[in-house]
């Protein structure tokens, strides 16, 4: 990719201040930074203007350590409050992010800050009191103190023993509708059962023992034949 040089004429975040000469590729510096006014090309007639750009630095960086010196002064005595989703174990969903603090610090105390200059080490994940590191200038640094609060609290303790109470005076369910109308049904099924269970046969006559057949009597012997 193409680069060129150019002399930064404003303030850039991650790029540099007034009177910087960095080297950018060629397309960001013809449709943004050029048209914007933002940088000037390398010339001799533009590094005429550096000591310019150089006071006007100097006078900007000034004013904002002030601004910034004054902020942090009084940062450190406010809390910001956030106010997350939790479920019913109060843990929040997620975790709070530099842009909701940046945006409750503007609708609480209508402070403007860039959420690049909120800082967190450890993603905050839980309910209470936390301190962050706010970066509001190369030599100033301050620190805020955020609360977080549930948009739906847990019940108090009276109110959580009252709802107890009320669970313990509720009467006993008694289960499934069968169970309710049992008693009205257990004598007909009674009955049913009894009538559909066999009924034993009774005995039959016992018949008389066979005799057993005595050996046929012998046939009476045939005479001899006399010669």
């Amino acid at each position: 990719m193409a680069k060129t040089e150019v002399i930064l004429t404003s303030n850039i975040i991650g790029l540099g201040g007034e009177s910087d000469q960095v080297r950018v590729a060629a397309g960001y510096a013809r449709n943004y930074l050029l048209p914007q006014r933002l940088a000037v090309p390398v010339t001799q007639a533009n590094k005429r203007q550096l000591e310019a750009l150089k006071q006007r630095r100097a006078e900007r960086e000034a004013h904002e350590f002030n601004t910034m010196s004054e902020l942090a002064k009084g940062v450190s005595k406010l809390i910001c409050v956030v106010k997350v989703k939790t479920g019913e174990d109060g843990k929040i969903f997620g975790s709070v992010t530099t842009g909701m603090i940046a945006d409750e610090l503007k609708h609480q105390f209508d402070i403007s800050l860039d959420k690049r200059k909120i800082h967190i080490d450890h993603p905050i994940r839980a309910l209470g009191e936390h301190e962050i590191e706010l970066r509001l200038h190369g030599e100033v640094k301050a620190t805020l103190k955020v609360r977080v609060e549930s948009t739906t609290p847990p019940p108090t303790p009276a109110e959580a023993a009252a709802a107890e109470a009320k669970k313990e005076a509720r009467p006993e369910r008694r289960g499934h509708r069968g169970d309710i109308y049992g008693k009205a049904f257990e004598k007909p099924r009674a009955e049913k059962a009894e009538a559909a269970e066999p009924k034993p046969h009774a005995a039959r006559a016992e018949k008389p023992a066979r005799t057993e057949k005595g050996p046929k009597a012998e046939k009476a012997a045939k005479p001899a034949k006399t010669e």
